[in-house]
C-alpha cells in the first residue's frame, strides 16, 4: 500500500474516533431537556433515516436467519446506546468509554487464545482497579454499571455486526437494524423527552449528534477498511478512551485526576495489544 493511501486511511479512522466522541459530548447537552433516552432516540431516528435513504433496504428476499441477525443487531444497538447515554448522564465521558471498552477488549482476548494476552488482561485489570476506588465516591456506581452494561452490548454488537456484514452485501442489514433500534427506543424516548423532542433547537442538536456519531464515522470507517487490515484498524480504535477523555475536557470541562488518566492509559495500551493480535472483527462503535 502506498504511504499516502495508508496515511489517508489512518487519518480517516482517527477522524471517525474524534467524530464519535464529539457526538457523545454534544449528546450530553440534550440530557437536561430530553434525558438520555430522548437523546439516544433522536440520534437513532435521524441515523436510521439517513441510512434508509442511502441504502433503501427491504426485508424481502432475505432468509429468516438473516432477519434474525438483523433483529439481534438492532436490539444490541438500542441497548448499547441507551446504556452508554445513561452512563454519560452520571460519569465523565472518558471514564464511561474506558469502562465500556471492556466489551470489545473481552471479545478480542477471547478470540486470540494466546498465552501472552494475559499481559493485556493484567494491564486492563490494573486500569479498572485504578478507577474503582472512586466508585461510590467521585465516580457514580450506577453510572459505572451502565457503562459496563454498554460494554456487554458493544461486544454483542461486534459479533452480530460481523454476521450481518457477511450476510448482506451492501448496507441494507445495518439500515434495517438501525430502523428496528429506533422503533424499540420510541416508548422510552418519548417518555423521557416528551414535547421537547420536537423543539427546533433540540432537533438541530439531534441531527448534529446523528451525523457526528453515526453518518460521518460509518462513512470514514468503511472507506478506511478498504485499505487497512482489521488488526491495524482495531489498534487505532483502541484510542477511543483517550480521545473520549480529551473530548470531555475540551467540550464539557470534565477534568480527570492523575490516577484516572493513568487508568485510561493502561486500558488503551491493553486494548491496542489485544486488538493487534486477536482474530476478531474490529470494534466499530455504533
Amino acid at each position: 500500500m502506498p504511504r499516502s493511501a495508508r496515511a489517508t486511511s489512518i487519518a480517516l479512522v482517527l477522524g471517525s474516533i474524534v467524530s464519535v466522541q464529539s457526538g457523545a459530548a454534544a449528546a450530553t447537552t440534550l440530557f437536561g431537556r430530553v434525558g438520555p433516552a430522548g437523546a439516544v432516540l433522536l440520534r437513532t431516528v435521524f441515523a436510521a433515516v439517513a441510512l434508509g435513504l442511502l441504502w433503501r433496504p427491504s426485508v424481502h428476499g432475505h432468509s429468516r436467519r438473516e432477519l434474525r441477525l438483523v433483529a439481534g443487531l438492532g436490539l444490541a444497538l438500542a441497548a448499547m446506546n441507551l446504556s452508554f447515554y445513561a452512563s454519560l448522564d452520571r460519569i465523565p465521558l472518558g471514564i464511561a468509554v474506558t469502562f465500556e471498552f471492556v466489551g470489545p477488549l473481552g471479545v478480542a482476548i477471547a478470540r486470540s487464545h494466546r498465552p501472552g494476552d494475559l499481559v493485556w488482561v493484567g494491564l486492563a485489570a490494573a486500569g479498572i482497579a485504578l478507577l474503582s476506588p472512586g466508585i461510590g465516591g467521585s465516580i457514580d456506581a450506577l453510572g459505572v454499571g451502565f457503562a459496563l452494561l454498554a460494554g456487554v452490548f458493544w461486544a454483542a454488537y461486534i459479533l452480530l455486526a460481523a454476521g450481518v456484514g457477511r450476510a448482506f452485501e451492501r448496507g441494507d442489514g445495518l439500515a434495517l437494524a438501525m430502523a428496528l433500534s429506533a422503533l424499540v427506543l420510541v416508548p422510552g424516548g418519548i417518555a423521557g423527552g416528551g414535547s421537547e423532542l420536537v423543539d427546533p433547537a433540540v432537533l438541530g442538536v439531534g441531527i448534529g449528534v446523528a451525523l457526528l456519531s453515526s453518518a460521518i464515522p460509518y462513512s470514514f470507517e468503511l472507506e478506511a477498511l478498504r485499505r487497512l487490515p482489521e488488526g491495524t484498524f482495531g489498534v487505532l480504535m483502541s484510542l477511543e478512551p483517550a480521545v473520549a477523555a480529551l473530548s470531555g475536557y475540551a467540550f464539557l470541562g470534565q477534568s480527570l485526576a492523575a490516577r484516572e488518566l493513568v487508568a485510561i492509559a493502561l486500558v488503551v495500551v491493553a486494548s491496542a495489544g489485544a486488538l493487534g493480535t486477536a482474530e476478531a472483527p474490529a470494534p466499530v462503535e455504533a
